[in-house]
């Protein structure tokens, strides 16, 4: 740190991404991207007309884009907030509502943890239970702003919204935030909430079930007095936040539903097939309702299971935090990417196929 920085921040520990490998092709199921393109109605988005347009700021207020949302989530546009990618969202929720502190899980998003250091947060930890299930009566009446992604990252555990539903009765005073970036792999999401509710902000993303984690597409949707609160903020801050070329993706995003529910329930039963296969191999962990699972096997660690797929040409996620060290997250790629990392377990474990 240079004796310009700030000392506030000297001890803050920045969020580490997934590998990009730039030095060799690897398999790349790290960081929880579709492996399927984004649908032909945003690839045709991408022309000479759309470029030469750069030249001129976006639209400060995604109108186009919000109404397109809206309607697919059957809300008002006035419920609607987009950002350049979720984690400006939660970011925005984070500055606007958290005066009274924030709680969220020990393993969840670890992005939670950091924007919580970088605002000074009043943080409250609250610890997953055994089998890293979220018992929503450990959030009642904590005085604070609740933060919960469902499904879980990197657990892959969901809660239907009947059973989350508690969690905003028992905190009408403070903000919840439902954290829904992999809701849309075979998942009910909590948006028709925000009419009963207005202390609910769900927020979602276009990085994992639209393919389109480049593009940086995140959405806030809350009742609209919510939405003016973030709204004040984000034009405070970066009001050119969501590109033209984003901001004209995504509303082809939305237009093209069918292809990405298709591509959606093709990652679900790759998932599932994955499980199984796993499983059959010795390896242990929750059922997941995302576009990853979440893995142990009991004779090897966690790194030593990552550093051998990567000698093997394929990336997977590992976390150091003590609890889930033992573990991996690993992507969903297509069935053939899956197959393979499959078989490259195979061999890593030693599997008798004959046993």
């Amino acid at each position: 740190m240079s004796r310009f920085m700030n000392p506030t921040f000297g001890s803050l520990k920045p969020y580490v991404p997934g590998e990009i490998p730039r030095d060799r092709t690897f398999v790349k199921l790290n960081t929880n991207e579709s492996p399927y393109p984004p649908s032909p109605g945003v690839i045709a988005s991408f022309n000479a007309e759309a470029a030469a347009q750069q030249r001129l700021y976006s639209d400060p207020q995604s109108r186009d884009l919000n109404r397109a949302i809206a309607g697919s989530l059957n809300v008002r546009q006035e419920n609607i907030m987009t950002t350049g990618g979720s984690d400006e969202t939660l970011e925005l929720a984070f500055i606007a509502y958290a005066q009274d502190g924030i709680a969220f899980a020990d393993e969840t998003y670890g992005f939670y943890r950091v924007l919580s250091d970088l605002h000074a947060i009043d943080t409250k930890i609250i610890p997953l239970h055994g089998d890293f299930s979220l018992d929503p009566a450990d959030y009642f009446h904590l005085g604070r702003m609740i933060v919960i992604a469902n499904p879980n990252a990197p657990t892959g555990i969901y809660l239907k919204p009947a059973q989350l539903e508690p969690v905003l009765q028992n905190n009408p005073d403070h903000i919840v935030v439902i954290d829904e970036a992999y809701v849309d792999f075979g998942n009910e999401s909590m948006v028709p909430y925000i009419r009963k509710y207005d202390n609910l902000i769900v927020v979602q993303t276009f990085s994992k079930s639209r393919s389109m984690a480049g593009a940086r597409i995140g959405y806030a949707c809350a009742d609209a007095a919510l939405i003016e609160d973030l709204e004040k903020l984000r034009n405070s801050r970066n009001p050119y936040d969501v590109s033209r070329q984003s901001q004209l993706a995504g509303v082809k995003a939305v237009e093209d539903a069918v292809y990405y529910r298709e591509q959606c329930m093709k990652i679900v039963r790759t998932r599932e097939w994955t499980m199984r296969r796993l499983r059959e191999l010795g390896f242990e962990g929750p059922e997941s309702y995302a576009n990853f699972v979440f893995v142990r096997h009991p004779a090897f660690t966690g790194g030593t299971i990552q550093q051998k797929l990567r000698e093997r040409g394929f990336l997977v996620r590992h976390f150091s935090d003590e609890r889930i060290k033992d573990y991996n997250r690993i992507t969903i790629g297509t069935q053939e990417d899956m197959e393979a990392l499959c078989a490259a377990l195979e061999e890593i474990t030693g599997y008798d196929k004959n046993r």
